[in-house]
């Protein structure tokens, strides 16, 4: 694999993420910003770029903030977001997102971060780094915005597998009350299993044995199980953790990002409607960037990946266990 090292390398105290910066629909300028974008804002992160070097290079001189800070390695091929992942698998060594994971692998970086082909990213990193003990099917758990004071729920799968059985969701749950423990300070996490409604009689077969699997073990984990909750309880305050099949996970993400996108819309087409209303936007302005901030996708949509070996420790204050974040 062809990854050659550029002359600025970060700070060996610094936190370093691997970014596959060749990934995704936008493209690696929209990756460098981002990069950038955290940069600026947290001194303790160092990374390491990989993708076609001509490219990169350019873009990494032109941010000032990514100076000493960056290291760029030359990965000459990218991985197509319509490519299976069984054909990544064979021929995608001399990919950025295999290069990536490889610094992973190799302990040269805690994080992998990727937007690209969510599927070959999933099997990659599953056969490179391995699952953890135990550990059937990993799964992405996502960050929902909600009224609960930590600001966010955690639901998972959001699309790492479309299957999952009774054991999957009884290790979903482990693994989201893990999750919330580590990543939000929560002692004793609320965990939710997302159903077509809150009685015991309903839902599928795996679901009622899932139940059954959570609940029995609730005690010994230490964590509290609500039971059955609805889609309504995604933001809402019920539970802290909520556990459903990667299918169902990643219809109710997509609502959810397609439903925020509206309501900014709708909300701006309501205050361009007259001059009052234009003047009355003005004087919303605060509260209305502050509701854009609290649900815009972009801020929080980025998939960690669960059942990993290999760790990552965020260099704030409040350190999670994922192997990778796809943002």
């Amino acid at each position: 694999m062809t990854a050659q090292s550029d002359q600025t390398e970060p700070r060996a105290d610094r936190t370093i993420i691997s970014v596959d910066a060749m990934g995704g629909d936008l493209g690696p300028a929209t990756v460098v910003a981002g990069v950038a974008l955290s940069a600026r804002k947290n001194d303790e992160i160092g990374f390491i770029l990989h993708g076609r070097r001509d490219v990169l290079a350019p873009l990494v001189a032109r941010r000032r903030t990514l100076a000493g800070r960056c290291e760029i390695r030359d990965a000459p091929e990218i991985v197509a977001m319509n490519e299976k992942p069984s054909q990544v698998m064979r021929h995608g060594r001399e990919t950025s997102m295999w290069s990536a994971l490889e610094s992973v692998r190799s302990g040269e970086a805690r994080v992998c971060v990727s937007c690209g082909n969510t599927g070959a990213l999933m099997l990659m990193s599953v056969v490179r780094l391995r699952k953890l003990p135990g550990i059937y099917r990993p799964a992405i758990g996502v960050l929902w915005p909600s009224q609960n004071p930590q600001g966010f729920n955690i639901m998972l799968d959001g699309g790492a597998d479309i299957r999952a059985d009774a054991k999957d969701l009884m290790q979903y749950a482990l693994m989201g009350t893990s999750y919330a423990r580590n990543g939000f300070g929560l002692k004793r996490p609320r965990v939710g299993l997302l159903n077509v409604g809150t009685e015991e009689h309903k839902g599928r077969a795996e679901l009622k044995e899932a139940y059954d699997l959570i609940a029995g073990n609730a005690r010994v984990a230490d964590f509290d199980f609500v039971g059955f909750v609805e889609g309504r309880d995604l933001p809402g305050t019920r539970c802290d953790v909520i556990i459903t099949d990667g299918f169902t996970g990643n219809i109710a993400l997509k609502t959810g990002e397609g439903v925020a996108r509206l309501i900014s819309d709708l909300l701006r087409e309501a205050f361009r409607h007259t001059p009052l209303s234009r003047i009355a936007s003005l004087l919303a302005l605060p509260s209305l960037r502050r509701l854009k901030k609290r649900i815009d996708p972009r801020r929080a949509n980025g998939g960690v990946f669960l059942g990993s070996t290999a760790r990552w420790s965020s260099p704030t204050a409040r350190p999670t266990p994922p192997a990778f974040r796809r943002r």
